[in-house]
């Protein structure tokens, strides 16, 4: 690590000329760019780039999210090897480099990352700061690189920046939000198999239906979850071709062929992932985040299936004595601050607080993705943020939705099945033997006089050849209505 107290001495490249000043009310030093001279706290591994962008975007107090951090230290590593394998960087210089970028990666020096992320919106700044932060930690450990020069050798902001988003993306699918989703699945299909035989009222325009089980209605829960996952996964290979290579405007100017193609494959090597590939063409790459649309949308998609199912169960859980009371949820906390004895459904609301973000996040991304101009879209940075901050909420909520509320749900098995034999909607079965009419006033009159739709039938004299008392119990069978046989 730097430290902060050691003096830098002016050295001759005015670029790079330091000094350290201290007083008893300020600790700052004074950094150089192009620009000219800039104060920047004495602590911190950043420079004048960096510290413009601080000053100038003083905006939402939100950083980069730590994926984006640790692709782009992932992503600097990846091209200094190259530089370094192709002749083109000094050994020395490159491995303090790799050295310096692998510890960002690693997540040790996220403090120094302070740029809004409502910043310029090629993301140049975020791009200047790593490669500040790598310049001054080689500093630290003996080598002099520059931030330029050394460290941002054969790139632009315009590629690296969009690099790193697709790259932390990319990860974030495969190794967070893929598994987290994977997990709630299980666990919905666990409550499928246990509950494969207890039947419940269906219900349609929140009205009573037809039975069905607990364990279908769960089966759909299930498959929603698993058809997001695969939402997810085809989107990979578009989010998985790097811009790195196009530099300033997709031609590739100033860096050496085949750079691009060599930087995507150390990023295989360092991820584990194979879903990276360069672009097909770099133009498309830097002008348009079309891939990053894409995720969202499927984001947003998955976002809209935790609504219905953790809707659907609060519902269901609604009560204890005025709501449905058909599932009781595990209890978590107190309810209220006034109310005693009051519990809330407070994963499924989390669930739908998260969903509610990412379904706005959507919506700014795609609004972004639109509006990229000529060679460059220059909504990246809020792109990355609503990207991977959706990818990061849906993976926590999922897994907690998974293991303090699914599975710890229990359902009331002799209510389900009271409230789906006294539902009206069992007289359809009927229709064939008494017509619809005749079961549409069965229905009528036993609602209205609470008796059994069996009663009724039998109360209306509609018993006969074409209806006997035994074909009339087959009939009204609530679980062979849910056309699920009871092997038990």
């Amino acid at each position: 690590m730097w430290d902060s107290a050691q003096a830098w001495l002016p050295h001759a490249d005015p670029v790079r000329h330091r000094v350290e000043i201290m007083t008893e009310e300020t600790q700052y030093r004074i950094e150089h760019d192009t620009m000219g001279e800039v104060r920047v706290p004495a602590h911190a591994l950043w420079r004048a780039q960096t510290q413009r962008a601080v000053e100038n975007f003083p905006i939402s107090g939100r950083g980069l999210e730590r994926a984006q951090i640790r692709a782009l230290g992932l992503l600097k590593a990846a091209c200094a090897k190259v530089n370094k394998d192709l002749g083109l960087l000094d050994a020395v210089k490159a491995d303090a480099i790799i050295a310096a970028a692998n510890e960002i990666a690693a997540g040790e020096h996220d403090d120094q990352f302070p740029i809004d992320v409502f910043q310029t919106g090629s993301g140049t700044s975020s791009n200047m700061n790593a490669n500040e932060v790598i310049a001054s930690i080689a500093k630290a450990n003996g080598v002099d690189v520059h931030p330029n020069d050394d460290v941002n050798m054969s790139q632009s902001s315009n590629d690296t920046f969009p690099t790193a988003t697709h790259v932390a993306a990319t990860e974030g699918v495969i190794k967070d939000l893929v598994p987290a989703l994977e997990h709630l699945r299980l666990a919905l299909l666990d409550k499928t198999e246990e509950w494969r035989t207890v039947v419940k009222s269906g219900r349609t325009h929140l009205m009573d239906a037809v039975p069905v089980t607990l364990g279908q209605e769960f089966g759909g829960y299930t498959r929603q979850v698993a058809a997001g996952i695969d939402r997810l996964m085809v989107t990979l290979p578009r989010l998985g071709e790097l811009p790195i290579g196009g530099t300033a405007v997709g031609t590739g100017l100033n860096a050496p062929a085949g750079f691009g193609a060599k930087v995507v494959a150390e990023l295989v090597k360092s991820t584990d992932i194979d879903a990276f590939t360069e672009a097909i063409d770099h133009f498309e790459a830097q002008a348009a985040r079309d891939g990053l649309v894409e995720l969202s949308g499927a984001l947003r998609t998955v976002a809209v299936s935790l609504t219905k199912i953790a809707n659907d169960i609060r519902w269901m859980g609604s009560g204890p004595l005025t709501g449905l009371a058909e599932l009781q949820l595990p209890d978590l906390q107190p309810g209220s601050s006034i109310m005693p004895g009051k519990v809330n459904p407070v994963l499924p609301e989390a669930v739908t607080q998260v969903a509610a973000q990412v379904i706005g996040n959507d919506a700014a991304v795609a609004f972004s993705g639109a509006n990229g101009a000529f060679e460059l879209n220059v909504y990246i940075p809020v792109m990355a943020r609503n990207v991977l901050e959706s990818i990061r909420l849906l993976a926590n909520v999922s897994r907690l939705f998974a293991d303090k509320c699914v599975r710890g749900l229990t359902a009331d098995v002799e209510r389900l099945r009271r409230l789906a034999e006294s539902s009206p909607s069992i007289v359809t079965p009927l229709n064939s033997a008494i017509g619809y009419e005749e079961a549409a006033a069965v229905a009528k009159e036993a609602l209205k006089e609470k008796k059994t739709i069996r009663q009724t039938v039998i109360d209306r004299g509609l018993l006969g050849d074409r209806l006997t008392e035994a074909e009339l119990d087959r009939r009204l069978d609530v679980l062979s209505m849910a056309q699920v046989k009871d092997t038990k």
